[in-house]
């Protein structure tokens, strides 16, 4: 129970940006968020997402496939669109291709905030205030 209770604690800390460094609109809207010292930036590019940081990011989401980015432009060069994916496509293809995480990623304890729509970047915004 200690065990189960420490986990909970350091998860419910736990504040974390996965993000391109290189995308103009991770950019803007980490310039707008303004992360304190207490968030952890990871540049997928530079710091590829491991299996454990995926698997964490869909306990909080639901879905492989929720994380998963349709506009990337591999999407379609690969002929993604075409075809039906699984859970377990998405996963591979997330972990193979740093450009198919739907980004940002924003965990904020036990709260995940996926991608750049104005909303999910005003929810990650408030829930940092109160974090």
């Amino acid at each position: 129970m200690l065990l189960f209770d420490t986990a909970n604690k350091i998860l419910n800390r736990l504040k974390k940006i996965y993000h391109l460094a290189t995308c103009t609109t991770c950019q803007r809207i980490l310039k707008e968020l303004k992360p304190g010292k207490d968030f952890i930036l990871q540049d997928i590019k530079t710091e590829k997402i491991t299996p454990a940081q995926l698997d964490e990011m869909k306990k909080l989401a639901g879905s492989f496939e929720a994380l998963f980015s349709r506009v990337a432009l591999k999407y379609r060069s690969m002929g993604l669109n075409e075809m039906t994916l699984s859970e377990k496509d998405y996963r591979k293809y997330i972990l193979e291709e740093y450009t198919f995480l739907k980004r940002p990623v924003i965990l904020i304890g036990d709260r995940i905030f996926i991608g750049n729509a104005p909303k999910n970047v005003a929810a990650a915004k408030a829930a940092m205030k109160t974090a």
